[in-house]
């Protein structure tokens, strides 16, 4: 009886390296996932680094201030205070799988796509987690600078269970972040997926007679509350919980915090700021000793805040 002639899926031409086709495939896919699942990093100041270990964010005040000429005096300047927030990136962050060899060939589904989302949104995940308990530590810091704000909380007892209660603290926050002289574009609202749907069923949001076409009941979505863009995000769940003695081995900057009470964050972009020594990169090689491919999703970044002024915590303790 001959032996069967095996398809390999990842073969260019049914020749050469068996994963050739597979491995490029699975990178993009690795990426897409990625990008999709993450929804932090846009919305925070982002700088990316060729080399070294960390980057100098430069915060400056707003001291400045105005006045009348007297004819003849000297002008000789003012004072505004700066500072500068340095962010050290963390050890590498990886995601890893392996593939044997003869589970490829006997494979007879799509497993790349599984493998992919799964590495790809592990990897955003925490990436995500670290930036929301950021956002809550800005919130609960001081002003980074003579001339900014510190951060606000604001205490609303049923803001997980009340809508109503919600989204009038949301338009508190607002307020702080105007008396703050916070920008008011790029200012985001991020809730659980349980918090957003509650949002989503207060009707004085939804109706058009409050100001335009702001959501779809039917489709259960929901674009704004006081100018603010509500983002639904799944890893908030896990990140508004007390993670102030989850194990940190590798970071090297401060993400624990215990946010077993937080709702939502509202900030501005200006918030939090991210360092890229590397960026999300797909390395996979070949083991002939243990007959398979390991693959690898890797980078290297680190987060920091940078003005605690432009965050506001909405907790219900």
């Amino acid at each position: 009886m001959a032996n069967a002639t095996v398809s390999f899926l990842g073969k260019a031409n049914n020749a050469g390296d068996d994963n050739a086709l597979f491995l490029k495939v699975f990178s993009s896919e690795v990426l897409a996932a990625f990008a999709k699942q993450n929804k932090m990093l846009p919305m925070t100041m982002t700088r990316s680094i060729s080399s070294g270990k960390s980057a100098q964010f430069p915060v400056f005040g707003k001291a400045a201030s105005a006045e009348y000429h007297t004819a003849g005096n000297e002008i000789t300047g003012q004072v505004i205070q700066g500072n500068e927030k340095v962010i050290t990136i963390d050890d590498l962050l990886i995601s890893h799988s392996f593939i044997s060899e003869l589970d490829e060939a006997k494979a007879h589904f799509d497993y790349r796509s599984v493998y992919s989302k799964e590495m790809g949104e592990a990897l955003a995940s925490r990436v995500d987690k670290h930036l929301l308990q950021l956002v809550c530590l800005a919130a609960r810091s001081s002003a980074n600078t003579n001339g900014t704000g510190s951060g606000n909380q604001i205490t609303d007892a049923d803001a997980n269970t009340n809508a109503a209660s919600l989204i009038t603290s949301i338009f508190e926050a607002a307020e702080d972040l105007d008396n703050d002289n916070v920008p008011e574009t790029d200012r985001f609202c991020v809730v659980s997926p349980n918090t957003y749907y509650n949002i989503v069923q207060n009707d004085k949001i939804l109706n058009r007679d409050f100001g335009g076409t702001n959501g779809v009941y039917s489709e259960g979505s929901v674009l704004k509350v006081a100018g603010m863009n509500i983002v639904k995000s799944n890893t908030a769940a896990s990140a508004f919980a007390d993670n102030s003695s989850v194990s940190t081995t590798g970071t090297n900057n401060t993400y624990n915090v215990n946010a077993a009470n937080t709702v939502a964050v509202c900030f501005h972009k200006s918030a939090v700021g991210t360092v890229k020594l590397k960026d999300l990169k797909m390395e996979s090689e070949y083991d002939i000793r243990r007959q398979g491919t390991l693959m690898v999703g890797k980078l290297a970044y680190g987060h920091g805040i940078l003005r605690p002024e432009s965050a506001v915590e909405i907790v219900t303790a």
